[in-house]
């Protein structure tokens, strides 16, 4: 079994399908997605459609998909972001919107040895950015691998013997996983890259071989942007995809 884990969407409808295209992705048997479909890119009802389109297999939902489902008010976002998902509530399909309000709360157990959540194990919208945050999140993981979103920074934390350490992902990396460690992996962001490399990535897991396969890809960014500007969306939203923060 392969699976492909991939987060933050964010209506970026160019970087999805240009995920979906790649030689990697397309070894895959199933797809596990967490979080945020939309919010901050210029097409939310279409990356919702073909997200639609894919049947994937276990996902859950992001701050922002909750936001724009009318599930929380955006009075708690930065003014870009409510910005942004605001308008994408005017943009969404009823029927897409129920399907934002449907899809589930992480954490969320696969085959009883994965767990997906959008920010940590604990809590949905706390964001995992050090070795202090990922241990308490092992603390809530019951599996031995667990995979999160959120801060759109492509990283590994490992726990051995309780002891924590974080190892960044970056170029196409392949990575044994050792039996005897616990994971928890981002593999970065698809729509909105912030780790200073605006190419998206994803990350696919090879169970059999115990693999871990993390991949960044090129898209048209640049249609994107014309998108963004053209939609009347805050300017930042289009320079940083182009700059990956």
């Amino acid at each position: 079994m392969k699976y492909l884990i991939f987060s933050d969407i964010h209506s970026n409808l160019e970087a999805l399908e240009a995920m979906l295209n790649h030689p990697v992705a397309r070894k895959a048997n199933r797809y596990l997605f967490l979080g945020d479909l939309v919010g901050y890119g210029p097409n939310p009802n279409e990356v919702i459609n073909r997200f639609r389109d894919l049947n994937v297999s276990n996902h859950v939902r992001g701050n922002h998909d909750k936001v724009v489902a009318d599930l929380e008010s955006s009075s708690l976002f930065n003014p870009v972001a409510a910005f942004s998902a605001e308008w994408s509530k005017i943009q969404v399909s009823e029927e897409n919107q129920g399907f934002l309000k449907d899809l589930p709360r992480g954490p969320v157990v696969v085959e009883r040895f994965i767990t997906l959540c959008h920010g940590s194990t604990f809590d949905e919208d706390y964001y995992v950015f050090s070795n202090f945050e990922a241990a308490e999140s092992f603390k809530f993981m019951e599996t031995a691998i667990g995979f999160f979103g959120h801060t759109h920074f492509p990283v590994m934390y490992l726990m051995r013997n309780e002891k924590i350490q974080s190892v960044p992902l970056s170029g196409d990396t392949r990575i044994r996983l050792d039996p005897n460690t616990r994971y928890l992996i981002n593999p970065g962001s698809i729509g909105q890259p912030r780790d200073k490399n605006p190419m998206p990535s994803f990350v696919l897991f090879d169970v059999s071989k115990r693999e871990i396969q993390f991949q960044r890809f090129q898209y048209n960014f640049r249609e994107t942007q014309a998108k963004i500007r053209n939609a009347g969306l805050p300017e930042i939203l289009a320079s940083r995809i182009e700059s990956g923060i």
